[in-house]
């Protein structure tokens, strides 16, 4: 959210709402969760093991299948462009392309998280 602000210099209060882009605010919360969990109840603890690999499920789903989907989108509204001049297809709206997020995103998502739960706890 305050990442855009600094890159482009512009305020997009719509990518709060947004999906993908830096950082990953899932990878932020399910790290902090897990690492907030583990400094309460121990990092050998079964609550710990949980949200460990529920943060390892939701960091997977970002980078992998959420931003191959977004590739994939950018691919078909091409070819819906294409199409559509030359007259051959049908007008379709355009698809989200920003879904996921880069290793790097969720990598510094996740750091956010811990060093967040870590200054909060």
């Amino acid at each position: 959210m305050v990442f855009p602000l600094i890159g482009s210099g512009t305020w997009k209060p719509a990518r709060i709402f947004g999906l993908g882009g830096m950082p990953s605010s899932h990878s932020s919360v399910v790290c902090g969760t897990a690492t907030a969990i583990g400094l309460s109840r121990g990092f050998y603890s079964a609550e710990f093991a949980l949200a460990l690999v529920l943060a390892a499920v939701v960091m997977t789903d970002a980078a992998g299948v959420r931003r191959n989907a977004g590739r994939q989108a950018k691919v078909l509204n091409k070819m819906i462009q294409d199409l559509f001049e030359t007259g051959q297809g049908m007008d379709y709206g355009k698809l989200k392309e920003m879904m996921g997020h880069s290793p790097f995103e969720v990598l510094v998502g996740a750091l956010l998280g811990i060093l967040l739960a870590v200054w909060i706890m």
